[in-house]
């Protein structure tokens, strides 16, 4: 009696086991003159290349904005736009802004109701847990 092998293929499920990163676009606005927008020079000037080679997904536009705060504004793919002033920041702050910038969502801060992590409209089937549910409690009665 032989045995054939099966063959398995996968199959596909969009977006499964990949990554899409939600910010599309970085906007660098400056000011040469201004000395609130020394922090944002700097940073451009030693690192934006690294932080733009780092992630190819993000397109990265710079554009000087004469007589105003330095500003750097994410634009995401479901359509918002987000942006943070970085005045008076020094080159790390910068970077840690735009890394902000780079991993949020695009979505808007919501607080979740009630305290619950995970919500939904139907109740679990087996009701809600409770300590004073099932069998006695153990007596501590010599």
């Amino acid at each position: 009696m032989t045995l054939k092998a099966l063959q398995a293929t996968s199959t596909s499920r969009n977006g499964v086991g990949t990554f899409i990163r939600q910010c599309k676009r970085l906007d660098f606005h400056y000011c040469d003159w201004a000395g609130s927008s020394r922090g944002m020079n700097l940073f451009l000037q030693h690192n934006l290349p690294r932080f733009a080679a780092s992630y190819p997904s993000i397109e990265i536009h710079v554009s000087p904005r004469p007589h105003r705060h330095p500003v750097i504004r994410g634009h995401f793919i479901n359509g918002t736009q987000h942006s943070i002033c970085v005045r008076n920041l020094e080159k790390g702050q910068v970077l840690l802004k735009a890394e902000i910038l780079r991993d949020m969502s695009g979505e808007k801060a919501r607080r979740v109701k009630g305290g619950r992590v995970v919500g939904s409209l139907n109740e679990g089937t087996r009701g809600v847990w409770s300590p004073f549910h099932g069998a006695k409690a153990p007596s501590f009665e010599g």
